[in-house]
């Protein structure tokens, strides 16, 4: 992955099935502003209508992951009386949209991870961070009560004494316990950090579409304790009857990669 020379709003690109989005503002550690949540929606909409793409790789640009979203911003739009205008309910659609994307994700920690970006990494699926990565979630220091849907996310995924650790003393982790309570799902050195990514990325992008994205949905509903039971049953038995396990069966038989 390779430095822009200006910063500008999260740059995506697609090439084969991978679709990968880099935050660039390298010279404020990727601090979010709020048109880089509005192009990220936009990405995530031309993601999620393009057949084509099978995983998406989010990244940033330079030192860092992200600072988060702008403090600057924050306490500019803390007063606004509309509640769709608040930093903080803008930056949970953008979390949530990214965690109900159709396609499997993967955010590749190429530095720290701090305030609200730590929801953003961990609203993707696989999160493969390099070794030298902190987190610090800095609310209850900030006088911030965490929106809702960031909260479960961080209860469902880590549980609730590393949920509690994270928000309510503000400690910040090395990469090492990152990985211990499973924020990372993998970590490694800096010169292995795109293989690693470009592996999963692989991996992911070569299993059958419809039955990754049904079961992602699943897998997200049940840790929400949300399950549409009935559309997971109606996918369950379309998927016994489609193309996808027609040919899954036929690569096995004849020994060979699918062609999905």
């Amino acid at each position: 992955m390779s430095d822009t020379d200006s910063m500008s709003t999260p740059v995506l690109t697609i090439e084969g099935p991978r679709a990968t989005i880099r935050l660039n503002r390298p010279e404020h550690l990727n601090r979010l502003q709020p048109d880089d949540l509005e192009a990220l929606l936009e990405h995530f909409a031309q993601i999620e209508s393009d057949a084509s793409v099978r995983v998406l790789v989010l990244t940033g640009t330079g030192r860092a992951f992200s600072a988060g979203f702008d403090l600057g911003k924050v306490a500019e739009r803390a007063a606004s009386e509309v509640e769709g205008e608040s930093s903080g309910a803008a930056f949970e659609v953008v979390a949530d949209r990214l965690e109900n994307l159709r396609v499997p994700t993967i955010c590749r920690l190429n530095g720290g991870v701090y305030g609200g970006s730590t929801d953003l990494a961990l609203a993707c699926d696989f999160r493969i961070g390099v070794d030298t990565a902190e987190m610090f979630m800095p609310a209850a220091r900030l006088g911030l009560h965490y929106y809702p849907s960031g909260i479960k996310r961080y209860v469902t995924r880590l549980g609730v004494n590393n949920a509690k650790t994270l928000f309510l003393t503000g400690q910040r982790l090395d990469a090492a316990e990152m990985l211990r309570i499973g924020y990372l799902t993998a970590m490694a050195p800096m010169e292995r950090l795109d293989r690693e990514v470009d592996a999963l990325a692989a991996t992911l992008a070569g299993n059958a579409p419809n039955a990754v994205a049904g079961m992602k949905r699943a897998i997200n509903e049940f840790a929400r304790q949300a399950l549409d039971e009935p559309a997971a049953d109606a996918r369950a038995r379309a998927s016994m009857r489609g193309a996808e396990i027609k040919e899954g069966i036929a690569a096995f038989a004849e020994k060979r990669t699918p062609k999905f």
